[in-house]
């Protein structure tokens, strides 16, 4: 069996990107055709994540993975979770309670998807999120050329109140960009949660069907259809507790994402 250290993902090639006016930071590559960023989720490039980039890579898209939490390939334990989570709330690049404004790591990947279309050509980006950085790719439709923004289980804010509980994490003028990219470039906007995940609540989904109607498609499975294996609550639709197997919800859910990525992208 191959010896995978922290710092390597296999089919993947490792580099520091420094996209114009941002830091350099690692991000893995693979794959060929439309760029789209994968942004992990707690507590970082598990290897479910990593397994999901590689999906999208063999869909026909080059993959952009930044290295934004956690080690990459450290599988998902209570214990690894709870650190990356920890770290995030006191990170000055996430703004783990703010719901009308987003977190300061969301210019870096702006540049980062700017970069890629540059690289990639096409006619725009693709961007999904999870859980912690779940609605980064609606606020990455500002001054980047997202069009196809996945949010998948979008946690952010923590839904400690009523009002953050339909929070979207996003300023007006984020929101304002999302509308024009729908209105003017064709955009459109998926979203995916479990439920019952109480870290994405059904405010939020709802907030987000309020706010842009049709252009706005909800993927809400029972958390009964989770993969049962994985820890609990049912919370990660395109990785952990995802059952890839024929005929399965959550098996739909990536397809559909697919899908959804090659009617935006590859036009």
């Amino acid at each position: 069996m191959q010896t995978i250290t922290a710092q390597e993902i296999p089919g993947f090639e490792r580099a520091e990107l420094a996209p114009v006016g941002a830091p350099a930071r690692t991000v893995y590559r693979r794959g060929s055709g439309p760029a789209v960023v994968v942004m992990t989720e707690v507590p970082g490039i598990t290897p479910q994540v990593a397994r999901f980039a590689t999906r999208v890579a063999d869909a026909g898209f080059s993959v952009y993975l930044p290295q934004l939490i956690g080690t990459p390939m450290q599988p998902l334990t209570p214990v690894t979770a709870a650190r990356s989570m920890a770290r995030a709330c006191i990170s000055r690049e996430f703004r783990v309670l703010a719901s009308n404004q987003s977190s300061p790591i969301v210019d870096w990947l702006r540049a980062l998807a700017r970069h890629a279309h540059t690289e990639c050509g096409g006619p725009g980006v693709g961007a999904i999120g999870m859980c912690l950085t779940g609605n980064f790719a609606l606020a990455m439709m500002l001054d980047a050329p997202v069009i196809a923004p996945v949010l998948s289980q979008p946690s952010l804010p923590v839904a400690i109140t009523p009002a953050r509980r339909s929070g979207l994490h996003a300023s007006p003028a984020e929101l304002k960009a999302a509308h024009d990219k729908i209105d003017h470039h064709g955009a459109r906007i998926l979203g995916l949660r479990f439920n019952e995940d109480p870290m994405c609540p059904p405010q939020r989904f709802a907030r987000l069907r309020a706010e842009f109607g049709d252009a706005f498609e909800a993927i809400e499975l029972p958390s009964s259809c989770a993969n049962p294996d994985a820890l609990p609550p049912a919370h990660s639709v395109l990785t952990t507790h995802l059952i890839d197997a024929a005929g399965e919800p959550t098996r739909a859910a990536l397809d559909r994402t697919l899908a959804f990525l090659r009617e935006q992208l590859q036009r």
